[in-house]
């Protein structure tokens, strides 16, 4: 009798494709929490955060890939967000503790466990706000609400990464500065949950303005480069994104203030 061959679906080969990047992230985070758990030198903590340097990679590019082949889906979003959880929650959270905040104890512990929760807070929110009525992925809009956890992750693995280029010149893992490693990450924390919205960048067109603020970040980027060390130049980036955030939402409040103050009424006249 003649045997019928399975046709290859090549539309669930693709679907595969964005998930196993994704699961590409879980690994970074994951090996990364185990090198921080046992770390015993600063060139451990240099390799943890160079694997979330790459889990930041591989988060840009599941996406990319999921809208570049139309497979995004409810499940594409929400295993993405439960990678993030770990790549960019938990194991910057391990990364902070076991490189400085250990210094500090009980503080030290409680600064680390909220930024592994408010992360988790973060995603849960972005899940609920991008989902639409029937479950599936909205399109994604200019401003998304809150600071993105890579985002604030980023900024604590810049700093690791930027400690280690400088050698003995910094030592930012030292006592002096655990109390500022602890307020940093409480901030990120606050940010993360916060209603403020920071720019998502994802429908970003060529004009004016968007030339400006590309030569604006290389200028400046080179210049930091220069006069310290190009690991900071990561450092830079990051924070301008969380300033023009911050900038964006007080000139938005005040603007809305405005709009919304009783108008003087006139004096009558004698």
């Amino acid at each position: 009798m003649p045997t019928h061959r399975r046709k290859l679906d090549l539309s669930k080969t693709l679907f595969l494709l964005p998930n196993i990047i994704t699961l590409s992230s879980v690994f970074c985070g994951f090996d990364s929490i185990r090198i921080s758990a046992a770390s015993q030198s600063d060139d451990d903590y240099y390799r943890a955060s160079l694997l979330l340097v790459f889990a930041l990679f591989f988060d840009t590019l599941d996406g990319r890939v999921a809208r570049l082949t139309k497979t995004q889906s409810a499940f594409g979003l929400q295993i993405d967000s439960l990678a993030d959880v770990i790549s960019f929650g938990v194991a910057p959270a391990i990364l902070v503790f076991r490189w400085s905040l250990w210094q500090r104890p009980f503080f030290g512990l409680i600064a680390s466990y909220i930024f592994a929760a408010a992360g988790a807070v973060r995603l849960a929110r972005f899940n609920v706000l991008s989902m639409g009525d029937k479950g599936a992925p909205t399109k994604p809009s200019k401003y998304i609400i809150g600071l993105p956890v890579p985002g604030a992750a980023g900024i604590l693995i810049s700093l690791v990464l930027a400690n280690h280029a400088m050698g003995e010149k910094l030592r930012l893992y030292g006592p002096k500065y655990a109390w500022a490693m602890i307020v940093l990450t409480l901030f990120l924390s606050f940010l993360m949950v916060s209603t403020i919205k920071f720019r998502s960048f994802k429908d970003v067109r060529l004009s004016l303005r968007t030339f400006a603020l590309v030569a604006l970040a290389v200028g400046s980027s080179a210049i930091v480069s220069l006069q310290t060390r190009p690991a900071f130049v990561l450092v830079w980036l990051l924070s301008c994104y969380v300033l023009i955030g911050l900038v964006e939402s007080v000139l938005a409040l005040s603007k809305r203030s405005r709009r919304h103050e009783p108008r003087r009424s006139l004096p009558p006249a004698s």
